[in-house]
């Protein structure tokens, strides 16, 4: 059996496990995902743990993002980010895939499948990110993913932040991006054609990041809050013509890329993302 798992602290809310556990079931995989809350300093510990005892792949959630860094050989994508969520303990040795599992000296590698859960979502609501305008409201994680993830995939990306000297450090790191401080949205979201809410304002609550005379029938509007899963800010992108792709589903694609990585299949979509909204129901 395949033992797949997620640290984090706290994981007692993730809902990881029957996301992972519909896949296995559905491509009948003998496999099982379980959850681990090391003590808040423990995340390398915790890894090297993991290794030891065999466990194929982890996902890796807050606050250890970016302290298990040093614990993998880092991805390009998820270097760049300055964080990972998925660790592969699979056969490689500083980027030599046909090194033995068996050497004392291989390191698991580190990706940030977070990137993935983007475009992926908006892929699956058919919307083109080459050569749009992208607002990434937030420069946070999910901000850093998000603006990556759009500049990869051809957007030019503005990130709007509380604090501009955050939103500035982020577009220095992304290639063409611009940083400026929450001021800016009224003349950035108008003439954007994306837009992502990567802050957690609208979570458990009926607040929205974005004034609803900005948003505009030719915007694609992802929220990557997923609780409640039609958030303010999309009932009123909705109300405007805009087109909606809700927090799940970039939830389920980071979560599908990490089952394909680990896995080597193709996951099944549809049932991976059932037992997912059967959860938020």
């Amino acid at each position: 059996m395949d033992v797949y798992g997620l640290i984090g602290n706290p994981v007692g809310h993730s809902l990881s496990p029957p996301l992972h556990e519909a896949g296995y079931e559905e491509l009948g995989l003998d496999a099982r995902y379980v959850t681990f809350e090391p003590g808040k300093d423990d995340a390398i510990r915790a890894v090297e743990g993991a290794a030891a005892l065999g466990v194929s792949g982890l996902n890796v959630t807050i606050p250890f993002k970016q302290d298990v860094l040093d614990a993998v050989d880092a991805d390009p994508l998820a270097e760049r980010i300055g964080a990972v969520n998925t660790v592969d303990f699979g056969p490689v040795v500083d980027g030599d895939s046909e090194a033995s599992p068996d050497d004392p000296d291989a390191r698991p590698v580190g990706y940030n499948t977070d990137a993935a859960g983007v475009t992926r979502a908006f892929a699956h609501h058919d919307v083109e990110l080459d050569g749009r305008d992208a607002v990434v409201v937030g420069a946070g994680g999910a901000g850093r993913a998000a603006a990556f993830a759009l500049a990869d995939a051809g957007a030019d990306v503005t990130v709007c932040n509380r604090t501009v000297s955050t939103a500035e450090a982020l577009a220095a790191d992304v290639p063409g991006a611009t940083g400026t401080g929450l001021d800016a949205l009224p003349e950035a979201v108008p003439a954007a054609d994306v837009l992502v809410n990567a802050t957690s304002v609208g979570m458990e609550s009926d607040e929205t990041p974005v004034p609803a005379e900005l948003l505009h029938a030719d915007l694609a509007v992802l929220d990557a809050v997923y609780t409640p899963i039609e958030t303010r800010l999309l009932r009123e992108a909705a109300d405007a013509g805009a087109t909606t792709v809700d927090g799940a589903w970039m939830l389920l694609f980071q979560g599908v890329e990490a089952f394909e990585i680990w896995t080597g299949e193709t996951a099944p979509v549809e049932a991976m993302n059932a037992a997912l909204r059967a959860e938020l129901e």
